[in-house]
């Protein structure tokens, strides 16, 4: 039997996500009753301009008084949609001290604080569901919080954001530069006015955090990763990369250490072979490629952001806090028993692609060669090409410490033969 009182739920922000998680209330209401078991009712939206006109949504809902939306004490569940650490963090945290559950999209506020706000559901015996906060539409938190709980995952590794996919895309299919393929997303809406946060890495490395503490079980802030920003690839870089069947996408990596004893997690561009399933992600589009122990292989493929994508996201971690509401129960919360270590990037292990300016005469390759050898990094293969007394020198290594390939590169500066060093990419997914 459907329980005719309704469950009442306040959303603090009203932007792309926040009408588009409206809408759907409305719109949908008798299938999400019928599919939690009561009636769902938007109690309250809280934005900052009252005035503005919102197709769909009752303008007595409309408040710009968000802290007395969440003290009211007859919400059920705060969705969360404004971004920010603040006044996201204290609206949450009181949301729980009033007796809701939270529903957030909020990835830089997960990643920074978790631990204190996964505490303050605990101590207040309510939800803190976040699957729009990491891939919009794709689920990805939930089968690891849940149907992979009973197994051990190694390596999560992906494409968690579309801006820098489909610029990186549109180098690697058209040939074009960085501001060029840039401009192109901006003008398409698929990159921000100041689209600092995407290309620099930050937002895939909030993402990274996220997905490294649930999949490794333990505390995994944003500071702990190491972040490289996408700015300085070019074509000449997507160029050498098809010489290798390889493409260049900006990934997050998160992965368990072969003793078991540390985690790593880095957002870095990289060359990644044109057979593994993620070089065939085109466009805006994210996916997530996870190793586990038991299951083996799985990749989660979908938009990554949007409107709609995270809006659908959030009205499923709706659904599961309802249902645990009228169940009197709460889902699965923070899982950070192991409280492994992260390790720092220098101690990550992986393979290079450095190309080097060097002068086009006898014994530059001896040289180089040489300083790999000092340095403890083996050397696979060596392309080298030239005339006019100048010379490209492209190096691919074995795998490697970051550390040692570091030095190496510090010393390789130090050689008069070297004019400079055009560029170092890293190579994954092999």
């Amino acid at each position: 039997m459907m329980r005719t009182r309704p469950l009442k739920v306040a959303l603090l922000g009203c932007g792309v996500v926040g009408s588009e998680v409206a809408r759907i209330m409305t719109t949908h209401a008798d299938d999400l009753a019928a599919r939690i078991g009561a009636p769902v009712e938007l109690a309250g939206v809280a934005v900052r301009r009252p005035s503005k006109v919102r197709e769909g949504i009752d303008p007595a809902l409309v408040t710009t008084d968000a802290t007395a939306l969440v003290k009211r004490g007859d919400i059920d569940v705060v969705v969360e949609v404004i971004g920010g650490i603040e006044p996201a963090r204290s609206l949450i945290t009181t949301a729980f001290e009033h007796g809701a559950s939270v529903v957030s999209a909020n990835k830089a506020l997960l990643a920074q604080d978790g631990e204190a706000l996964h505490a303050a559901a605990l101590d207040h015996d309510a939800d803190l569901y976040y699957e729009a906060a990491v891939a919009g539409a794709i689920p990805l938190i939930r089968p690891l919080r849940e149907s992979l709980a009973g197994d051990k995952v190694n390596r999560v590794l992906g494409i968690v954001n579309g801006t820098t996919n489909f610029i990186l895309d549109k180098m690697d299919s058209t040939g074009a530069g960085y501001q060029e393929a840039l401009d192109e997303a901006t003008a398409l809406g698929y990159a921000e006015a100041d689209p600092t946060a995407d290309v620099e890495g930050f937002d895939a490395a909030a993402k990274a955090a996220i997905l490294a503490g649930i999949a490794f079980h333990t505390r995994v802030r944003l500071d702990d990763v190491y972040r490289e920003g996408m700015t300085e690839v070019t074509a000449a870089d997507f160029a050498s990369a098809k010489e290798m069947d390889c493409t260049i996408k900006l990934l997050a990596i998160c992965e368990r250490a072969a003793d078991g004893g540390s985690v790593t997690a880095r957002v870095h561009p990289a060359m990644i072979p044109l057979d593994h399933p993620l070089a065939s992600v085109r466009g805006a589009y994210n996916a997530v490629f996870v190793e586990a122990e038991a299951a083996g292989q799985l990749m989660f493929y979908g938009p990554g952001a949007g409107g709609s994508p995270t809006a659908s996201a959030v009205l499923g971690d709706l659904v599961a806090v309802c249902r645990n509401r009228l169940n009197g129960a709460t889902g699965p919360g923070d899982s950070a028993y192991t409280q492994l270590p992260v390790s720092p990037m220098g101690d990550v292990v992986t393979r290079y692609h450095i190309s080097l300016d060097v002068a086009d005469k006898p014994g530059v390759l001896a040289q180089v060669a040489t300083v790999f050898a000092e340095h403890g990094v083996s050397i696979d293969t060596v392309r080298q090409s030239g005339k006019d007394g100048e010379a490209s020198l492209v190096v691919v290594t074995h795998r490697a410490a970051d550390a040692a390939l570091t030095g190496t590169v510090d010393a390789l500066r130090q050689l008069d033969t070297v004019r400079g060093v055009a560029s170092i990419m890293r190579v994954e997914g092999e």
